[in-house]
């Protein structure tokens, strides 16, 4: 039987929320298994780590010192009575040493989330013994009034209320509120009573943080009504803070709700994308239908009109509110579970499992073991510059019957047939979760071939999210922030890669196959003529591979299209075709301009070059002629700062002038961190300054185009000439 006590240690079960008190306490959330929550108080009082015993000699308030032996650096752990006490601590610490607790050299380390500080030394994790059906989830979506030209809403306006709220949660419940007569504030009381009532542990919503708890309680301000929606009948606090994807950095603020954790769906579309990198948008209707879970009966509004046509259809509007709330369930269903089993693992809350990095959670699973044990913590390695990973691009232009061989867990199989860990892991914990959860992952496999049809999913969930934490060992060896990090076995690990694809491109190569595109752990190539038999070739391939390393020749494809590194296109059997690379599908780029590269690779790699020259005349043609509806031209950027700090580094001379936040000071509208800017250029000439030449979206003018045609046309034609480099066209 799979048992994740078997991986970490966790003394409590069904645990759904922890807060830590002011008095020496840590309140508790028990979901019991008659669907009812109970509370618990367990003694917890918080700690830090000091390298030296003459800094202890310096705190007051201490209620235990802890000689951690070993080489590490930190060698005593600093237990104080109170929370109060604590943070006293923090201020004499930093003010004696002069050393903040995020500098490098600090002769102390914090932890600076209490919850993780519980949950690493009581030892416990969340949602233990439980599967995810079993958490109460709520999904929460707003409608609000737009009263003004502009056409959107800003909660600081008196009259732009909250007219409409839909509520749904897991057990299938659902419930909308409606303002009577413009009455918000009977709105919103009713909406604190039905939250308390229904007792979630989880509030959920598309873009949560940044509109609908925001604008409710600013909303909840102006009325002077507090929104006592935690399990104490207190009010959210809120933060900035930044939340990463990638290469994606996307601010918001952050609502910490007594009890209860907030997860916004469109951070789980962010981090599905990074991996999959073929969404179009992730919007909350873009993303039902990306994730086929948008009803065939769904009702569609413009956003510009929703305010308007409530007061003429509201039963229209209460529909469409209620299935955003709808399809934000079917998506958390679907993005949701591998976090929640992840945060059966990791000594984090459900929340900051899904807003901090990999590298972080790997971080926190280390150090925990290395707390629960009374060992030492080392401080973080500095950095060395390091070789990547093997990506080449072979050959370029269209290819037929594609195949693909992929490394399995290339990066982890490394480090376990090499028996590699961290030079200052002492205890040998990283190696041993790494094997273990392998392990796991394999066991998750097996168990969903014979389990009932109502498990599958559950192991699914699971196989994935040990997948997902597999791969993320190599990449915190050379985290810069990793207690345990060590760049010199990160070189190993992508040394040792690189030889072992190369290998097997030389094998490839020798035998006929001509390689297309080789990406860290997996190769693109076309077989010889004489080799068609996929299974002999796995094994041929098996064969020139060290122990412990593991391929599988997993797929075959109609047809590629190789660009260059890491950029290329593939047809599949059943006729679906997946684009990859950013040269070739930038979210940056304008939609009609995604829509002519995607049409003109479909129909490349179907055999149809002699169309895609007719393609493109067409569209120039519907861009001269004002076919295409202007939002076809509009770019979208999200402000990653203020437009007033913007302003101040630009008189500064520390920024670049910028279109974006140039039309966000000028609308007269207040936008903040995160916003996102929808604009167009403007003009009559193919070389313009964007900044200068640029309209706002909202503002495009209805009865007349002023879109710049020569500037739109110029960028298509570019697109245009990437296809004729590897091919015939002309």
């Amino acid at each position: 039987m799979l048992n994740l006590n078997d991986i970490v240690r966790n003394d409590l079960e069904r645990i759904v929320a922890v807060e830590p008190e002011n008095d020496g306490t840590a309140t508790l959330f028990r979901r019991t298994n008659e669907d009812k929550v109970e509370r618990l108080s367990l003694p917890f009082k918080p700690w830090l780590l000091l390298a030296t015993p003459t800094l202890a000699e310096q705190l007051s308030g201490l209620d235990e010192l802890i000689a951690l032996p070993g080489d590490g650096i930190f060698t005593i752990r600093a237990i104080f009575q109170n929370a109060n006490a604590y943070y006293e601590a923090l201020k004499t610490l930093k003010k004696v040493t002069g050393k903040s607790p995020s500098a490098p050299n600090a002769p102390y380390r914090v932890f600076s989330d209490l919850a993780q500080q519980f949950l690493s030394t009581y030892p416990a994790r969340l949602f233990g013994g439980m599967a995810f059906g079993e958490i109460r989830r709520m999904q929460l979506d707003i409608e609000t009034h737009a009263i003004g030209e502009e056409h959107f809403s800003d909660p600081k306006r008196p009259d732009d209320a909250i007219f409409l709220v839909s509520l749904k949660d897991s057990t299938g419940w659902e419930k909308y509120i409606v303002s009577e007569n413009n009455n918000e504030l009977q709105l919103l009381q009713e909406l604190i009573a039905t939250i308390q009532e229904r007792d979630p542990d989880v509030i959920e919503g598309h873009n949560i943080f940044n509109f609908d708890l925001n604008y409710i309680l600013t909303r909840c301000k102006m009325h002077k009504l507090p929104f006592a929606i935690g399990r104490d009948g207190s009010h959210p606090s809120q933060r900035e803070s930044r939340f990463s994807a990638g290469e994606k950095i996307i601010p918001f603020t952050r609502c910490d709700i007594y009890g209860r954790h907030v997860i916004d769906t469109l951070h789980l579309v962010n981090l599905y994308d990074v991996s999959h990198r073929d969404m179009d948008s992730h919007g909350l209707k873009a993303s039902a239908k990306y994730f086929n879970v948008a009803s065939p009966d769904r009702t569609y509004v413009e956003g510009s009109q929703i305010s308007a046509l409530f007061f003429k259809d509201p039963q229209t509007i209460i529909k469409y509110c209620m299935d955003d709330a709808r399809e934000t369930d079917a998506i958390s269903r679907i993005l949701s579970p591998s976090y929640f089993y992840q945060t059966q693992l990791v000594p984090l809350t459900y929340q900051s499992v899904i807003t901090r990095g990999n590298a972080t959670r790997i971080d926190a699973l280390l150090c925990a073991e290395y707390l629960m044990r009374n060992a030492p913590l080392p401080v973080p390695a500095a950095p060395i510059p390091l070789q990547g990973a093997l990506t080449a691009s072979d050959e370029v232009g269209v290819f037929h019957n594609v195949w693909h061989v992929d490394v399995r867990s290339l990066y982890p199989s490394i480090i376990i047939s090499k028996q590699l860990t961290p030079a200052s892991d002492k205890e040998g914990i990283f190696l041993r979760l790494l094997t273990e959860l392998r392990k796991f992952r394999l066991a998750a496999k097996d168990a969903r071939k014979t389990a009932p049809p109502e498990k599958k999913g559950e192991y699914d969930a699971l196989q994935s999210t040990f997948k997902i934490l597999i791969n993320s060992f190599y990449g915190y060896t050379a985290f810069t922030q990793g207690t345990f990090n060590d760049f010199n076995m990160a070189s190993l690990i992508t040394a040792t890669g690189r030889e072992i694809l190369s290998g097997m491109r030389d094998f490839l190569v020798s035998s006929g196959a001509t390689v297309i595109e080789m990406d860290t752990d997996g190769i693109y190539f076309t077989p010889s003529a004489t080799q068609q038999d996929m299974q002999d070739m796995e094994q041929k391939i098996q064969a020139t591979l060290p122990p412990g390393i593991e391929i599988e020749l997993d797929a075959s494809y109609k047809a590629m299209f190789g660009y260059k590194s890491k950029n290329y296109a593939l047809l599949h059997n059943d006729g679906k075709i997946t684009i990859a690379g950013a040269a070739l599908k930038s979210r940056g780029a304008e939609p009609y301009q995604r829509r002519f590269i995607s049409q003109a690779i479909t129909l490349m790699l179907n055999d149809k070059l002699s169309e895609v020259r007719p393609l493109y005349e067409k569209y120039v043609e519907d861009i001269e002629n004002h076919r295409l509806p202007i939002s076809d031209f509009a770019q979208k950027e999200n402000l990653s700062t203020s437009p007033q700090n913007y302003a101040e580094k630009l008189k500064e001379g520390k920024t670049k002038r910028s279109a974006a936040y140039e039309l966000a000071l000028a609308s007269g509208k207040e936008y903040k961190v995160g916003d996102a800017v929808e604009f167009y250029v403007t003009g009559n000439k193919k070389s313009v300054s964007v900044t200068d030449n640029s309209c706002l979206l909202t503002n495009a003018p209805t009865d007349s185009r002023d879109e710049n045609l020569p500037y739109y046309i110029s960028k298509l034609q570019q697109l245009y000439k990437k296809l004729t480099e590897f091919s015939t066209l002309s």
